[in-house]
């Protein structure tokens, strides 16, 4: 009987060196190749063709846009960064996962396989996904503790489809939602990367611009009053966003396993619609469902840092979130200044504001007279005041026994 594996392929060094290791090491006999669409630059799913073409391996090219896109709305209505930064790769690998492991049932494959490596957080991300089928879970770079300089002669030895291991000076995952950059010279915390390492974004200019974005929903559904599907607005807002420099970060991350990286990002549409999304939520939501939703959004990012956005935990949140995003319909105006994506307006029939209430010029808000604040006034603060006072009355009390106590 013929054993099938299927194996998540970029073309790159450690899923071209898989190829051979999972026939040779791992006892299969067909290898299938599977490259899913999520946003990256066409030249690399034609370096996967090409690679696959020269290895002679099946392969497929799986297209998985959209449902990228919307989970990444999700996320915004969550308001989902990680330290910071609005989640990504992250939210990339189970969508990739999900569509590997289709392939893979559809092809009556035995088992299914990365190339990551024991360090990273992309190999639990796919394997949450994977390790629900019957399928056998292989990671031939972690199982066989292979280096890169292992690689590089494994793929010389056996005149493998590879540039000697070389694909560039830094590492960079690229979707439609972010570009992430690290290695080489990066992964020192105290090297200042320059311009190069950017390709999304071009240094702040003292330029400035001022964007609409509708919401509905909570979801971002139009640009300038023109409706968008959630693809063309996130590729305009990265190409406009990313000409002033928006969506930069550079930050020192706490991987799940527990190792601390330096990571470079680039995700000006993700920055713009994020800041856009949390100023509106600003104006509709009252503060309690502000304060409370934090902590449901901080819940959400987490999960959606760990890959674990199908999980029990995620539906409960999303219940809440969708509750919330009724009233999260209307406008954003965004200023594209110095690099920053600043909210500078915004507008909505669900507002939770009076600007006549809210006004100095105005004497009442509503029935309420000013004078009736006198009151609350009064007793803001009260229990302060009577734990200072009942602290002093029992230092005082201290003292006078402590005194008292000298005298004998």
């Amino acid at each position: 009987m013929t054993k099938r594996v299927a194996l998540a392929f970029s073309g790159g060094l450690d899923t071209t060196v898989c190829v051979p290791v999972l026939e040779e090491e791992y006892g299969y006999d067909e290898v299938i190749g599977v490259t899913v669409d999520v946003g990256q630059p066409a030249e690399e799913f034609e370096e996967a063709r090409e690679t696959a073409e020269a290895l002679d391996l099946e392969h497929h090219v799986v297209e998985a846009k959209e449902e990228f896109v919307d989970l990444c709305f999700d996320a915004v209505r969550a308001n989902a960064d990680y330290q910071g930064y609005p989640l990504g790769t992250a939210l990339a690998r189970p969508v990739i996962a999900k569509a590997i492991l289709r392939v893979a049932q559809e092809e009556g494959c035995d088992g299914i396989a990365h190339g990551c490596t024991g360090k990273g957080n992309d190999q639990l991300r796919f394997e949450a996904v994977w390790r629900a089928s019957d399928l056998e879970v292989i990671a031939p770079v972690r199982e066989m503790g292979m280096t890169r300089d292992w690689e590089i002669e494994y793929a010389a030895e056996r005149n493998l489809p590879v540039q000697a291991g070389n694909e560039g000076t830094w590492s960079i995952d690229t979707n439609l939602w972010s570009r992430s950059i690290e290695g080489g010279d990066l992964e020192e915390p105290d090297y200042v990367p320059g311009e190069e390492i950017y390709n999304w974004t071009t240094a702040p200019s003292g330029e400035t611009e001022e964007i609409e974005i509708e919401f509905e929903n909570g979801y971002p559904v139009a640009l300038n009053g023109e409706a968008k599907d959630p693809i063309e607005l996130t590729e305009e807002l990265n190409e406009l966003a990313g000409s002033y420099g928006v969506g930069r970060t550079d930050m020192m991350e706490d991987r799940m396993l527990g190792l601390k990286v330096r990571e470079n990002y680039e995700h000006p549409a993700a920055t713009t619609l994020l800041n856009a999304h949390e100023g509106l939520e600003a104006l509709v939501l009252t503060k309690e469902e502000r304060d409370f939703k934090r902590q449901v959004d901080d819940e959400w990012s987490q999960k959606g840092y760990e890959g674990l956005v199908d999980g029990p935990l995620v539906a409960a949140l999303e219940g809440f979130i969708e509750e919330t995003q009724t009233k999260v319909t209307g406008s954003v105006t965004i200023r594209f200044e110095g690099g920053q994506a600043r909210v500078v307006g915004r507008d909505s029939d669900y507002a939770v504001y009076s600007a006549d209430a809210a006004s100095f010029n105005t004497e009442t808000v509503g029935k309420i007279t000013q004078e009736d604040a006198t009151g609350v006034a009064k007793y803001h603060g009260y229990q302060d005041r009577i734990a200072a006072q009942a602290k002093k009355a029992a230092e005082a009390k201290k003292q006078v026994s402590t005194d008292g106590g000298d005298e004998e």
